[in-house]
């Protein structure tokens, strides 16, 4: 689905004088999201960031119906709205979470993964800034391996739990990655998840500049360069189909990557990192290509 910024609407569906970091990824995200779906769907948020974002009730600073739960619990109170809709013969919204990576791939990975086994008609986005943010900046396991956070102050010592494709194993109708700076992207695969009938999972990459420690206004340039140094990848898998997506269709070829360093020297998280761990990175790295590439041919 090719898209361009002139298919997007103007209005928005994230208001000026949220609550925010400044370089705040979440917020950039679910801007791109309301444009992506206009303004058509109901948000189930965990604990997490956008909790905080979305300013103290009754105000609100997102432009549609937000429903904040409990940690563990996104995805089956997204499953049991998607009922009710279904019940009244409401087809026209879509129920959507909107997930940290704490509240996806730690603690509620059972719902999730409970709702994609179901097969659910919800899209499930997980905005990853690879952390506990909003709490203190304390390590989850979708961390990467070497970097500082509260609670591993000498560099995480594990690699980062590759949440998508354990979603693929569910054998779900779609899943995907995406980039808070490749914003066409993310917004075509929310269209096309939109169309689909059944479970639908979308992996947000999304920078933090407080918990990264970068300037907030290098979200975008961090964002990019993860993604051309491959250390994020864009892909979809539609029906056990796997794709790689926009620049990463490029990159299979590890000589058109940019170097690791480059990503890595422009975040705090990272500046104790030794020339050991980075080689370990990269070795990491190549074998999630290696796997990409095996599922691509196996297609």
């Amino acid at each position: 689905m090719s898209i361009s910024i002139r298919d997007l609407p103007l209005e928005e569906y994230v208001l000026l004088g949220n609550a925010a970091c400044p370089g705040c990824p979440a917020s950039i995200g679910l801007r791109m999201l309301g444009k992506a779906l206009e303004g058509k769907f109901i948000l189930v948020v965990p604990a997490c960031c956008t909790s905080i974002i979305q300013g103290p009730y009754p105000k609100s600073a997102i432009k549609v119906p937000v429903l904040n739960i409990a940690f563990a619990a996104s995805a089956a109170t997204a499953s049991g709205i998607r009922a009710g809709f279904e019940a009244l013969g409401k087809k026209d919204v879509q129920v959507v979470v909107w997930a940290g990576d704490g509240g996806t791939a730690d603690i509620g990975i059972q719902a999730l993964s409970g709702a994609a086994e179901r097969n659910e008609n919800i899209i499930y986005i997980c905005y990853d800034n690879e952390a506990y943010m909003n709490t203190g900046i304390q390590r989850s396991s979708a961390t990467p391996y070497g970097a500082w956070t509260t609670t591993t102050w000498r560099g995480k010592t594990e690699f980062k739990k590759n949440v998508p494709l354990i979603m693929a194993a569910h054998r779900v109708p779609y899943v995907a990655t995406a980039s808070i700076a490749y914003p066409l992207d993310f917004i075509a695969k929310v269209r096309k998840a939109a169309k689909i009938n059944g479970f639908k999972y979308i992996h947000l990459h999304a920078p933090c500049p407080t918990g990264w420690r970068f300037p907030s206004d290098k979200t975008i340039e961090v964002g990019r360069l993860a993604v051309l140094t491959g250390m994020w990848v864009l892909y979809e898998i539609e029906n056990g189909v796997f794709r790689l997506t926009g620049v990463s269709k490029s990159l299979l070829d590890k000589s058109k990557r940019k170097p690791i360093e480059d990503y890595l020297k422009l975040q705090g998280r990272f500046s104790k990192i030794s020339d050991e761990q980075i080689d370990l990175l990269k070795r990491h790295v190549d074998e999630l290509w290696m796997e990409y590439k095996h599922l691509m041919e196996s297609g």
